[in-house]
């Protein structure tokens, strides 16, 4: 699960649309060797909508994309509405950029699951005890 932490979130600021987001991101899916998506049975996909990590203290810590395992399958989703909070107000190649790192953090995800191991868990689980320390050294 990609999270970020944000202060001050744009105001539904759309500096590229969501159509735009899903091109960027199929580029670089296309870019990506096919054997990383080995047992992806669910696939890709793009939702509009914002998603706020339950952790959030002021509705300030945005999930940007994340790795699901259900009853349908493996698969990977990706929040427009949390990725424009965040990076709406970028340059479009450094939203590329973004994208580009949050794909590869989450397809990480998918194949450490194969690999049996969940070393990025063990990250993304310390950025979310970092971000609650900080909420509490704020009050």
């Amino acid at each position: 699960m990609e999270l970020k932490f944000q202060s001050n979130p744009q105001s539904n600021q759309e500096n590229f649309t969501f159509e735009q987001c899903g091109q960027m991101l199929d580029e670089i899916a296309d870019s990506m060797p096919v054997e990383l998506y080995r047992e992806l049975n669910a696939g890709i996909s793009l939702v509009p909508q914002a998603k706020i990590h339950p952790a959030a203290v002021n509705n300030d810590l945005y999930i940007l994309g994340e790795y699901v395992r259900d009853y349908i399958g493996k698969s990977i989703v990706f929040y427009y509405g949390s990725i424009n909070r965040i990076y709406g107000n970028l340059p479009h190649d450094q939203i590329f950029k973004e994208l580009e790192r949050l794909f590869h953090h989450e397809l990480r995800h998918h194949n450490e699951f194969l690999a049996g191991c969940d070393d990025l868990g063990d990250y993304d689980r310390e950025q979310i005890e970092a971000y609650l320390k900080s909420k509490e050294n704020n009050n």
